[in-house]
């Protein structure tokens, strides 16, 4: 089977919000007539989630009388793009002998016919528009509908918009018409990907910061990328967490956005533009609404209820734990109200845009002084270190850029 790779954004929303879809002039201009389905995915994996672990997705779906069935591989190549493999089956199992060609062809050497299993299963009303002129050709899907496992269910609302022809600049400017004209936010995680969380339990939990991984010899420019997507996922991810008042979905809020604007300032000599000053005003104006409620955790977990418990009769301990209980409840609405705002959904989408298309990442005649620039920060730190390491270093040339 042929890869083709699916470039897509997904937006999520509330139901109550659909009505006024067909209102905004962006389906008037397309002068787009839907194309309405009802469809039925079944998620096939191992036990132990195999292929899950090494972001591999088989699915099986019903339109109609017809199966399709689809292989995804999570690659390298960003937030917004997989390698995709889609072939009509039989019926409603699984057909390994069509995963030659595919991601999931060294898997099925080790017998996994016989441990896959239905895990989960999507049931969504689809309605897709097409969005197409001369230029570009987009598939705007809407999916209402269910992720069930059997023992839980959650309700889906989501919109989908499918790069058919054009380039990301356009994905993002359908997407961003779309979340002015509704209350869309940007999301991360898929229909899988949720479906998992359900199975294992952990909606809305926080989540930590993923591995990254670095290829030596990687251009200076793709390298902030891969960190800056990292960065924004990390935020992005701990939305409900904090939303649901967990104190540790602020703290992995904040690490996210920490180390996103370390990034920027270590790689400063690329984004020397207007874009990215708007963005680091906004990313700094969402670490000052979410540090208080991080801050005023730490004190009472780690100094206040320790003397607590210790000395519970020493006078105004109480009244001194009840005051600063307020101070960090008063600070964790700050936080949530902040996070739930149509600020936060702009900066988190005008970031992915940023960091996808933006002006930084068109290739200019200063691609030799900014990658000898990040060199020579990195060494003047070794250098700041251990004896050792500052021979080292000293020994270190800088790369000349091709």
């Amino acid at each position: 089977m042929k890869a083709r790779k699916e470039l897509e954004i997904k937006l999520q929303l509330a139901p109550a919000s659909m009505p006024r879809l067909e209102q905004i002039s962006l389906i008037r201009t397309f002068k787009a007539r839907p194309r309405r389905a009802t469809e039925v995915s079944v998620y096939f994996d191992t036990g132990n989630q195999k292929l899950h672990k090494k972001g591999l997705l088989l699915r099986v779906r019903r339109v109609g009388n017809r199966y399709i069935q689809t292989i995804k591989a999570d690659g390298n190549s960003g937030l917004f793009e997989r390698d995709e493999w889609e072939a009509e089956i039989a019926g409603r199992a699984p057909d390994l002998s069509l995963a030659a060609g595919t991601a999931l062809e060294p898997f099925v050497k080790h017998n996994l016919a016989r441990q896959l299993k239905p895990l989960f299963e999507t049931r969504v009303r689809r309605t897709v528009y097409p969005l197409a002129d001369d230029a570009r050709a987009i598939a705007l899907t809407i999916d209402r509908g269910t992720i069930d496992t059997g023992t839980r269910s959650v309700p889906l609302c989501e919109i989908e918009l499918e790069l058919e022809r054009g380039n990301m600049a356009d994905l993002f400017e359908v997407a961003r018409e779309l979340t002015h004209a509704l209350p869309a936010r940007l999301a991360f995680k898929s229909k899988s990907d949720r479906g998992y969380e359900l199975i294992d339990g952990e909606r809305g939990a926080p989540v930590n910061a993923a591995p990254i991984d670095l290829i030596p010899g990687t251009r200076t420019r793709d390298v902030f990328q891969t960190i800056g997507r990292a960065c924004l996922k990390h935020v992005v991810d701990n939305e409900t967490a904090l939303i649901n008042g967990d104190p540790e979905g602020v703290h992995q809020m904040r690490v996210g956005l920490r180390r996103l604007r370390a990034a920027i300032s270590l790689f400063a000599t690329l984004l020397r533009d207007p874009q990215t000053a708007a963005i680091k005003t906004e990313l700094k104006w969402l670490a000052r609404e979410l540090a208080p409620a991080r801050k005023l955790d730490v004190l009472l977990q780690r100094v206040i209820m320790p003397v607590k418990r210790r000395h519970p009769r020493w006078h105004g301990i109480p009244s001194l734990s009840q005051e600063f209980a307020e101070k960090r409840k008063s600070a964790l609405t700050r936080a949530q109200n902040a996070v739930a705002s149509v600020r936060f959904h702009a900066l988190t989408f005008e970031t992915a845009a940023w960091l996808e298309t933006g002006r930084w990442t068109k290739p200019r005649d200063d691609r030799r002084r900014c990658d000898r620039d990040v060199c020579r920060r990195a060494i003047d730190a070794t250098l700041a270190q251990s004896p050792q390491k500052r021979q080292s270093a000293r020994a270190t040339r800088c790369p000349k850029s091709p």
